[in-house]
């Protein structure tokens, strides 16, 4: 068998001289780095959208026939060098990204809110059962909810496009009009929209001397369409740059949110200021696709969602509870260095808490049900501050005790809506990585800055070190008086300013219990995502009847810090399985080594082997065998395992492993106990192994 190995070995090369292949390889060895070499090249091609038209190339596209054959060898050399295998992984580099505008931009806002009342009155000319509800901006583009009694279809999109650009072709203006209500309900009803007739009532309802104002589309005295709006709206149809907007999907959706009302039909729509600007948002879209964690997360083995458990409850399947744990691990690690102490709280608690609280008065919607417990009512918990807030109560407190700062990763419940529900990103239950800080006046600026300094730690271990920031300030309804406020504001300034970091404000757009920060991380892709949060907190405090003993001896209430840094583990993993693609970093992979045996002969060698890395603390393990070394790395590339060992004759001899990184380059054949070094020390400085030999 080995001379058949070297005999294939040797007739590929031949017919491939661009690779070079030592005396005496395998043809284990040989697929083994081919395989890597293959995958590397279509790895950097498909980013460029092309294979590169190379020899090698070709020669890469011919191992899927290779590999087909049962892996041959029992003498195995671990001396392979693929002297082209840097040139097999080169591709030309893709395009730059083209930098993508956001609805601060006021002429994209207003092209986002022009182009949904036209699609609007496109909608209402091809379809005349259609009525209109709302219509806003958003983020990436634009929706209209409308009530029709057939479904629109994706071929309906494509429709509504043509006559959307029809429409902007026409150069119609935009025309604003001011009117009373009595005039406003009139031509509403005389159009027969009841849903433009709720909003006008809720609109009277909020403000009763607010303006009403409706926008035209087209000529006064033409046939024209209009709907209730408050702008702003470009000058005429035709600055909507026709090119740079697209219609993308359909969704349902009920009436002001509400299952009790009718479900209604929205279409997604987006609007750039180019097309240029509309190629790079579908290229994101496509990337987005590719990385989406629900995925992934069953291709990877990680999670699930049950639907015979119920919506919206995670299952941590083996491989995502590994990652999990190293979390939680890191995340306490960097707790305790910081000051904190954990704590662990219960999962309900008596009604009367919540009421104390006022989350019962405040949050009841977002509440499961309470349950009866021996004639009480019990809830459980949604948030954990109260749990915290009744153990700084348990004893008497000074000033010299203070600050307290308490960290908890505790589950809680919250009732989230079937229709919302989005994988990791919208559920029903869920571990907060919740911590508060009881501390004094004049402590603030410090404690917010060390919260600033731990947040930017953690994010910055799993890859995450680009932020957007939000100072949200007082709103006009609010508690605590205008010297707290001011105080615990200019602290969020004080720190902020200390760290460094741009940010924006967010005037009045506090809670009304007190100032906040708000982070958003940006993933590999450029996209954001809502993440860590600093919230000062006035109302608990004097709702429990939190107290210190101040140095005059008088009793002063503390001031009260929320803040979490992951958010919640589950919405952040899923958020850090799209950033990496599912490919996380080595310290943080569920399996960091994979042995692959040539042949069951060489398993007792592999699982004693595997036995010493975990003794050392390496997520190692042994292909479960019954199939070829090349099905065996395919399998072990699509669970994206960061480093590969093919393990046949040779290693066994010499008592070795010679591994191979997934992405492409190899660490080389190294004695066991080396090998075994080599990788506990990337997985403890969190670097690729490369980077610690």
């Amino acid at each position: 068998s080995s001379c058949l190995a070297r005999c294939s070995a040797s007739a590929f090369q031949s017919a491939h001289p661009c690779m070079r292949l030592l005396p005496g390889l395998s043809l284990g060895g040989f697929l083994m780095s081919a395989l890597l070499a293959r995958s590397a090249a279509l790895n950097a091609a498909a980013a460029a959208r092309r294979l590169p038209a190379s020899t090698c190339g070709r020669a890469a596209a011919a191992l899927p026939r290779l590999l087909a054959a049962p892996a041959m060898g029992s003498r195995r050399c671990s001396g392979l060098r693929m002297a082209d295998q840097s040139a097999v992984a080169e591709a030309p580099a893709p395009p730059a990204p083209v930098p993508l505008p956001t609805n601060a931009n006021e002429q994209l806002l207003r092209i986002r809110h022009s182009t949904a009342h036209v699609m609007a009155m496109a909608v209402q000319r091809l379809y005349k059962d259609a009525r209109v509800t709302i219509g806003p901006w958003i983020e990436k583009g634009f929706y209209y909810d409308f009530d029709r009694p057939e479904p629109f279809a994706e071929k309906d999109l494509r429709r509504i496009k043509k006559e959307m650009d029809k429409l902007i072709g026409l150069k119609l203006p935009f025309r604003r009009e001011e009117l009373s209500f009595d005039e406003a309900k009139a031509r509403i009803e005389a159009a027969d929209e009841p849903y433009k007739l709720e909003i006008l009532d809720s609109i009277v309802a909020k403000d009763p001397d607010a303006p009403i104002t409706i926008f035209h589309i087209g000529e006064p005295g033409k046939a024209n369409w209009w709907d209730l709006c408050a702008g702003p709206h470009v000058e005429h149809t035709g600055q909507l740059p026709k090119d740079a907007i697209d219609l993308e999907s359909i969704a349902g959706a009920y009436w002001r949110g509400d299952e009790a009302r009718p479900m209604l039909q929205r279409i997604y729509g987006t609007a750039w200021e180019s097309a240029e600007q509309l190629a790079e948002h579908r290229r994101i879209q496509e990337e987005a696709k590719r990385r989406d964690h629900r995925a992934l997360g069953k291709q990877l083995r990680l999670f699930s969602i049950q639907q015979e458990a119920g919506g919206g409850l995670v299952f941590w399947h083996p491989r995502g509870a590994r990652v999990r744990r190293l979390m939680e691990d890191f995340w306490r690690e960097a707790h305790t260095a910081g000051g904190y102490e954990l704590l662990y709280t219960p999962h309900m608690a008596s009604l009367d808490l919540w009421k104390t609280s006022g989350h019962f008065d405040f949050y009841a919607d977002g509440m499961f049900d309470q349950m009866e417990v021996e004639g009480a009512q019990y809830q459980i918990k949604p948030m954990n501050c109260p749990f915290h807030v009744l153990t700084y109560k348990d004893e008497k407190r000074s000033y010299r005790d203070l600050p307290l700062r308490w960290a908890e990763l505790g589950t809680v419940y919250r009732y989230e809506r079937s229709g919302t529900l989005n994988g990791l990103f919208r559920v029903r239950g869920f571990t907060q990585d919740d911590a508060h800080i009881f501390c004094l006046p004049e402590q603030l600026a410090d404690e917010i800055q060390g919260v600033l300094d731990l947040t930017e730690t953690i994010l910055t271990k799993f890859g995450f070190t680009e932020y957007e920031v939000m100072l949200s300030t007082r709103p006009d309804k609010a508690v605590g008086s205008d010297e707290i406020w001011d105080k615990a504001t200019s602290a969020l300034r004080e720190a902020l300013g200390a760290k460094g970091w741009e940010y924006d404000v967010d005037e009045g757009g506090g809670a009304f219990y007190g100032p906040k920060i708000d982070i958003k991380i940006r993933d590999a892709i450029g996209r954001l995502w809502q993440c860590s949060t600093i919230q000062c907190d006035f109302n608990l405090p004097q709702r429990f009847g939190l107290e210190y003993v101040s140095p005059d001896g008088g009793r002063e209430q503390p001031i009260m810090l929320h803040r979490a840094i992951f958010g919640s583990l589950e919405r952040f993993f899923g958020v850090l399985i799209e950033s990496t693609a599912g490919d996380f970093p080595f310290w943080l992979a569920p399996t960091q080594l994979r042995l692959l045996p040539v042949s069951d002969d060489y398993r007792p060698y592999c699982d004693a082997a595997v036995a010493r890395l975990k003794a050392a603390g390496i997520r190692a393990e042994v292909d479960p065998g019954g199939r070829s070394v090349g099905k065996q790395i395919k399998v072990a590339n699509q669970d994206k395992v960061p480093i590969l060992s093919v393990v046949g004759e040779a290693e066994v001899g010499a008592n070795a492993l010679k591994l191979e990184m997934r992405k492409g380059g190899e660490l080389g054949e190294l004695p066991l106990e080396r090998a075994i070094e080599v990788l506990a020390a990337a997985a403890e400085k969190a670097v690729e192994p490369i980077e610690a030999l």
